[in-house]
């Protein structure tokens, strides 16, 4: 089992990492400005706002709520019993509160506001954590303390994977780094980008104490290897159109590494994170979808003030702005949230012998 999971999150990374570069190579493009490293993004101006597009690219959005307004049944269990609010919850957070001001105020110094993100996204996931445990006595930093704090190392590398994908899209550019030489801006990225899994993850299991959301039930829905094969081959050929053509395939940026480790976990582990749809539990579907959107919201409200932050430029559905973030953006919240959850359940496997839901 674990040599397995770890040949699912390894070839699932080399294989989103090299498809933007295949597809470029095939439609003889340069790879040379695609292959330095840490990956570096410029503002761009993309394809203005289309009214016809933006009504495309919103289906799938309202296709997801949808599934959600179905899936919600009646709670199927009593309210968890509460515990007292651990210590260490308040300290997330004090941390939580503190990278906020320092985000935020101008009267700091600059070189704390730039380091503001991490200290306040620790707290955020500390403070997640302390209310999962307040709601039902468990929390995943005193439950599953060792896989929990595996999630940092393993977030840095997964967020690196978008910022080479981001290269392609051009979705997001940054301001206020300062950081002239690679290493300095890879250190300065590094650590804020390990706090990504993390704060999805404690978000994750807090929604999981409110029996509403333990009741999440879809028709079954099944699929066999067959499936495992046209997900890896659909994920490999959208990040590949990605690389020539990114104004048409930039939301492959957030589709691509779900389908490839959804698909990779059907052939290599044999099992997936997706498994309990076939007895409609759509729990694994729609609660990390959930927990991301609500991770989304906080990740650009806290970086609207922040001196370091990031800007947007999406093709065709530049408009209608809550904080940095075009409104239809937060769609791509919705799959990211899943390929979080699939690396996860894939790094679950790996540590624990169990699943994301084991």
């Amino acid at each position: 089992m674990r040599a397995r999971a770890a040949a699912v999150l390894t070839a699932a990374f080399a294989l989103a990492w090299i498809a933007p570069l295949v597809g470029l190579l095939a439609a003889g493009e340069s790879l040379a400005p695609f292959l330095g490293f840490p990956p570096r993004t410029e503002p761009v101006t993309h394809a203005p706002f289309s009214p016809a597009a933006f009504a495309l690219l919103a289906l799938p959005a309202l296709g997801a709520v949808a599934l959600f307004l179905i899936s919600l049944r009646p709670a199927q269990a009593p309210p968890a019993p509460r515990s007292s609010f651990p210590r260490w919850g308040w300290i997330g957070l004090a941390l939580m509160a503190a990278g906020w001001v320092a985000a935020w105020n101008d009267v700091l110094p600059v070189e704390w506001r730039r380091q503001a993100f991490t200290p306040l996204w620790v707290g955020y996931a500390l403070l997640m954590c302390a209310l999962a445990y307040r709601r039902g006595g468990r929390s995943l930093l005193t439950h599953r303390t060792g896989w929990f704090v595996a999630l940092f190392p393993v977030s840095a590398a997964f967020w690196w994977l978008f910022e080479h994908l981001n290269q392609f899209a051009d979705n997001w550019s940054y301001e206020g780094i300062e950081a002239p030489g690679s290493w300095e801006y890879f250190l300065q990225g590094t650590l804020p980008f390990s706090t990504v899994l993390p704060a999805v993850a404690a978000t994750l299991f807090w929604l999981r104490e409110y029996p509403r959301l333990e009741a999440l039930r879809l028709p079954p829905m099944r699929g066999g290897p067959a499936l495992g094969w046209l997900a890896l081959l659909a994920g490999a050929l959208v990040l590949a159109a990605l690389g020539p053509w990114p104004e048409a395939f930039f939301w492959s940026l957030w589709v691509g590494p779900l389908l490839l480790l959804g698909g990779l976990q059907k052939l290599i582990l044999g099992q997936t994170l997706f498994a309990p749809l076939a007895t409609g539990d759509a729990r694994s579907l729609l609660q990390p979808a959930l927990a991301a959107l609500v991770c989304g919201f906080f990740w650009e409200l806290w970086n609207f003030g922040a001196l370091a932050k990031w800007h947007y430029s999406i093709p065709f559905a530049q408009r209608f702005h809550l904080f940095e973030m075009p409104l239809l953006g937060y769609a791509g919240y919705l799959p990211f949230g899943i390929v979080c959850a699939l690396v996860m359940d894939t790094l679950a496997r790996l540590l624990e012998r169990r699943g994301l839901y084991g």
